[in-house]
């Protein structure tokens, strides 16, 4: 028998406002709509630049920590830029409000976390050209 291999297909996040936020992603990250379920209750799956496919859908209930990166659980999605400079400017041109500092990332290079319109957790990450992270 072989070894299993697996590639990400799409990651689930519930929300409390299923089309508020599909449309913040396609504003503020150039996300297009791959696909959508009838309206009652509406659901979405968006495809981020560079392939990434999220999947909206009505959450049961929301929690005000979301945001608390050390909560278990999934806690953050990083998305990988070649600037980090550019990057942010771009998003913040859009409207991105990034609270904290730039800081180092594990592995190498940079990260800048930012919330989206619900306040789940994203970050940019710019990687060295050695870096085994590198898409």
């Amino acid at each position: 028998m072989g070894r299993m291999r697996f590639c990400v297909e799409h990651i689930g996040l519930a929300a409390r406002d299923p089309i508020a936020l599909k449309d913040w992603y396609v504003r503020a990250l150039d996300a297009t709509v791959a696909f959508e379920t009838d309206p009652s209750p509406p659901a979405f799956f968006i495809k981020l630049p560079g392939g990434l496919m999220i999947e909206i859908y009505p959450g049961d209930s929301s929690n005000t920590i979301t945001e608390n990166n050390k909560l278990s659980g999934w806690r953050h999605l990083a998305l990988q830029v070649e600037s980090l400079e550019s990057a942010r400017q771009e998003l913040a041109a859009k409207g991105i409000r990034f609270e904290d500092d730039i800081k180092p990332a594990g592995g190498g290079g940079r990260v800048q976390f930012f919330k989206d319109f619900e306040g789940n957790l994203l970050h940019l990450t710019e990687r060295p050209q050695n870096s085994i992270f590198r898409k």
